[in-house]
């Protein structure tokens, strides 16, 4: 049976929106085949990118071409093979790929309980830097560095910190107890997803307490702020854009 308050977690405002899985609904893609899909965050609720989450059944599949985008795929549970033209790479949890724009790919042969999450947005070009290649890595689950020191908060950076990349996917890693050291307020949006403990997350002035397998949105100049709670660590994957001046118009 469903959890009715669970679902009843859920918000979206016109600056960061707090979405429980109770609440997500199954969306078709063009693409992808047996397979359960999520778009917890699109520019349908005005974000200028879109996660989604994808399922995998016994035979899922999923095609397509990155066209004008770039995709950032995170393995949150179970396996899969991805193929691009006549290479395959095998994607084990917590693997990743950036697939840049222009790149044919295909995820399929998934393993049991296969969870699958994109990050997805147009890629702004910057002179004098080419575009970032195919990157395929592991994270290393509660590696990271020291934030501003505190080695009870860890970030583990998956992409390269350089200028032709746009976007930016981090893990943050939390000691029960740890926390961001002040309220955050930033030109960068952010789209994340809950990947272990829980915690209260301050959005904006309101305070929700989250916890594994939430989605939150934050746009740009959100104030934001978390601590970890409970006797577990927490953990969280997030995008950024970043190393691109805003736009005037």
């Amino acid at each position: 049976m469903t959890n009715l308050f669970s679902s009843l977690r859920t918000v979206v405002k016109e600056r960061y929106a707090l979405l429980a899985p109770a609440s997500f609904v199954v969306s078709n893609l063009p693409g992808w085949s047996d397979v359960a899909c999520v778009v917890p965050i699109s520019p349908a609720m005005g974000a200028k990118f879109s996660q989604t989450q994808i399922t995998f059944h016994a035979a899922g599949r999923g095609t397509g071409r990155s066209e004008a985008d770039e995709i950032l795929a995170f393995v949150v549970e179970g396996n899969c093979t991805l193929s691009i033209g006549s290479q395959e790479h095998a994607l084990a949890k917590e693997s990743f790929a950036f697939l840049p724009p222009g790149t044919t790919f295909e995820f399929s042969q998934p393993g049991r309980n296969t969870n699958l999450l994109l990050f997805q947005k147009t890629y702004e070009p910057l002179a004098g830097h080419p575009a970032p290649a195919v990157l395929v890595g592991q994270a290393e689950h509660g590696a990271g560095r020291p934030f501003l020191g505190d080695p009870a908060a860890r970030l583990q950076t998956l992409l390269p910190e350089s200028p032709g990349f746009d976007m930016a996917v981090n893990i943050f890693n939390y000691e029960p107890g740890a926390m961001l050291p002040f309220v955050e307020s930033h030109l960068m949006e952010h789209g994340l997803l809950m990947l272990d403990g829980q915690g209260v997350y301050r959005l904006d002035k309101d305070w929700h307490p989250v916890q594994k397998g939430d989605v939150i949105w934050m746009a740009p100049y959100c104030p934001q702020w978390f601590v970890a709670m409970g006797k577990t660590p927490a953990r969280y994957i997030y995008y950024k854009n970043v190393n691109r001046a805003p736009p005037l118009t």
